[in-house]
């Protein structure tokens, strides 16, 4: 059995613990619970022949006040970095979570993941940014914690990059 450590990563009150929850369980809350440190959840999928194990780390949201502790970084095979479409700012503190994992584990596979899409009519997120993103390299999915839209997807998809890695 093969294990990959993910890290989820981004600012405050993005959807982390909401989309693992999803993906985890396939349930969503509407009851917010803040992050404090670390929250570890698994989940076994399969990607092709191969049984995978995904050791999921919710790490605490990024703000004004609280930054990331890299040293939960540690032994990752993958990052999702979320942003929530409604709020151009968390996909400034993506990037910049981005640079200080580079920092020590560039290289490694990692997805942005474009949450709120069930909100898409309300994103704030310039459309031309994101087109950017995509041509600097960077995977973008689109998911939806509420619905579920996108959730699977990129987990099986971050999965298949780490093995190939």
């Amino acid at each position: 059995m093969t294990r990959k450590k993910i890290c989820m990563l981004g600012a405050y009150a993005v959807g982390k613990t909401s989309l693992v929850r999803r993906f985890v369980t396939s349930i969503f809350s509407e009851r917010y619970k803040t992050t404090l440190g670390v929250k570890i959840d698994k989940k076994s999928v399969r990607v092709g022949e191969q049984e995978v194990d995904l050791i999921l780390w919710d790490l605490a949201g990024e703000d004004a006040f609280v930054t990331v502790n890299v040293s939960y970084l540690k032994g990752s095979s993958g990052f999702l970095f979320v942003i929530d479409g409604t709020r151009p700012d968390t996909l400034n503190t993506a990037l910049e979570l981005e640079q200080r994992v580079d920092r020590e584990y560039a290289g490694i596979p990692r997805i942005f993941l474009l949450n709120k899409c069930d909100l898409e009519a309300d994103w704030k997120i310039d459309p031309e940014r994101l087109k950017g993103l995509e041509e600097s390299g960077r995977m973008l999915m689109k998911t939806s914690a509420l619905s579920g839209a996108g959730v699977e997807e990129s987990f099986l998809r971050l999965a298949e990059a780490m093995l190939r890695e």
